[in-house]
């Protein structure tokens, strides 16, 4: 939060209002949480809360009429703002590598659909924002069938 906080002033001294409003929301919805847990957010809540606002950003932009040229363009500059602070983002071929280590630490000789439950439940906490749900999903079926 200190470091949002930081590259506000920052974007403030700089007269950059687009960056300067974007990183006000990002710290407004961590201040929020914060409130809501009546405690300082760990590392890995203060993600949690810009994963969420990437998603909502990312929705925004996917739900905004084609000819809305405007909204478009600033959920793009909000995103590339927002993906600063976010950690780095898994590729397909690292989810894959790390599902097959959970697996093999399962002890799963004959990995199936069956499986899944298992699998998903040791997965999601080694890949949580750090990873599409979707994807991991799509892989995680792939791989147990």
């Amino acid at each position: 939060m200190d470091e949002v906080r930081a590259e506000m002033v920052t974007a403030m001294k700089n007269k950059d209002k687009e960056r300067k409003d974007s990183l006000s929301l990002l710290l407004s919805a961590l201040k929020n949480k914060a409130i809501d847990k009546r405690a300082d957010l760990t590392e890995t809540e203060e993600i949690e809360v810009i994963s969420r606002e990437i998603k909502q950003t990312k929705e925004t932009m996917d739900t905004a009429p084609a000819d809305r040229t405007d909204i478009i363009e600033q959920c793009k500059k909000r995103l590339a703002v927002y993906q600063e602070f976010a950690p780095a983002q898994m590729n397909e071929e690292e989810i894959r590598n790390t599902i097959k280590e959970v697996i093999a630490s399962l002890g799963i000789e004959n990995p199936s659909g069956k499986d899944k439950g298992k699998v998903m439940k040791e997965l999601m906490p080694k890949v949580k924002g750090r990873a599409d749900g979707g994807m991991v999903n799509k892989l995680v079926g792939e791989l147990l069938q």
